[in-house]
């Protein structure tokens, strides 16, 4: 397998360290579609306590979880500075996430301020040692690309995720009733979902889809401008939005405009990537290709729901277009792309580093007999069936919830098992060695 120059695969950490953030992304998959199933459609809004509790699962214990792991195996590779202590690093943050999420979600789901205030506490010490320890990287990074320059963003992002998911959580703890509680709220998800997760697949998408996907490079003007302008943009969002305590229309203007701008951002680099994608110069069928095709297609539904409902009154006041955004986001973007990604890191981890450990020289497997394209074609089908029953659980709750929860539950059964089985060839074959 040829991989550009530019790659210190000699600096990779050892494969535990991101492994352990993938494989335990799934069983967060699994326990938030118990936890809606156990819900039913009562659930199925945007403020009640099991949804912010499943909302948290997703976003935290599955996507967060993969990101950081992700982030553990980039930095090294693309950036040739790896995170201080990779091992010890790895297993604090591991640990006090996995924990911090845990028990966030029975603080919100069971009413327990003491729950939710140990969450605070782990939470917010596990992602500030991820946070120090990804910047500290990225200072001494060797590298100075687009994918290194927007990482460095997308830390700053999650760095004021956290603060303000800190302090909503605080309100929540001592039950204050502030003018702009709601206010907070929304910038912290608006943070998190468009400066963490957008930025940060922004940037990873502008090495891994040229790479892995056999495309042209992302145009110059994007790779260098595009993950800051999205900064800058929120930034100003977030300060108009969060100064906007009385009903003004100036006010209002400007919140409407930059979160335009916001959108028009994200759709620019859907659009781009789609762009690219068809003018791959490999036409053999890439299963993961088609994860990303249709996060980028969903990507581009979302941000368009959302202009829609500013000029269509009936759809912009409809109770469930928050609920269907989000969706839309979490699902058909984020879980997409993540789903995707791991099918092409994972089976490459375990072939690059057997190889690096094959001394006696043994016939190893290749990529696609470590994870069996037909499993990825099947969780494919899988994940491409669920979409349409989420867009129905906004529709219909009653009819909808317990087909989507079941399937959403199935996929992530399977991404484990797939997961699990790579691990086995892995230990397998090394202790052969």
């Amino acid at each position: 397998m040829s991989t550009p120059s530019r790659l210190s695969l000699t600096q990779a950490p050892p494969i535990s360290v991101p492994l352990r953030f993938f494989f335990t992304a799934p069983f967060f998959g699994i326990l938030a579609a118990l936890v809606q199933i156990n819900a039913g459609p009562d659930a199925v809004s945007q403020w009640t306590p099991t949804t912010l509790a499943i909302t948290h699962l997703l976003t935290l214990g599955y996507i967060s979880m993969v990101m950081i792991g992700a982030m553990s195996q980039i930095l090294p590779v693309v950036a040739g500075s790896p995170l201080p202590r990779p091992l010890l690093v790895s297993s604090v943050v591991h640990t006090l996430l996995t924990l911090g999420v845990l028990a966030l979600a029975s603080g919100l789901l069971f009413g327990r301020g003491e729950a939710v205030l140990i969450a605070m506490f782990l939470l917010g010490a596990g992602l500030t040692v991820f946070i120090g320890a990804a910047a500290y990287s990225l200072i001494l990074a060797n590298a100075d690309n687009a994918t290194v320059s927007g990482m460095r963003v997308a830390i700053v992002a999650l760095a004021i995720t956290v603060v303000f998911g800190l302090r909503v959580a605080a309100e929540h703890v001592l039950h204050l009733d502030l003018p702009i509680a709601k206010s907070w709220t929304h910038a912290h998800l608006t943070w998190g979902f468009i400066g963490w997760v957008g930025i940060l697949v922004i940037s990873v998408a502008y090495e891994v889809v040229p790479m892995f996907q056999m495309t042209p490079k992302y145009p110059q003007w994007m790779q260098r401008w595009m993950t800051k302008m999205i900064l800058v943009g929120l930034l100003f969002w977030t300060s108009v939005y969060l100064l906007a305590i009385i009903d003004s229309t100036i006010w209002n203007i400007l919140t409407l405009l930059l979160s335009f701008y916001l959108a028009i951002g994200l759709s620019v680099f859907a659009g781009v990537t789609l762009y690219l994608q068809s003018q791959r110069q490999r036409r053999i069928a890439d299963l993961t290709l088609k994860f990303w095709r249709l996060a980028m297609v969903s990507l581009l539904l979302c941000t368009s729901l959302w202009v829609v409902g500013q000029f269509w009154p009936s759809l912009g006041n409809w109770r469930n277009i928050g609920y269907l955004n989000g969706m839309l986001f979490i699902f058909g973007f984020a879980v997409s792309v993540i789903i995707g990604m791991l099918y092409k890191i994972i089976p490459f981890l375990v072939w690059l580093h057997l190889q690096r450990q094959n001394t006696r020289r043994i016939k190893l497997p290749n990529m696609k007999e470590i994870i069996p394209e037909q499993r990825i074609r099947w969780h494919f089908v899988l994940h491409l069936m669920l979409l349409p029953l989420l867009a129905g659980v906004a529709i219909k709750p009653v009819w909808f919830v317990y087909p989507a929860a079941t399937l959403f539950g199935i996929s992530s059964l399977l991404l484990l098992f797939n997961i699990f089985t790579a691990l086995r060839i892995y230990q397998g074959y090394y202790t052969s060695m």
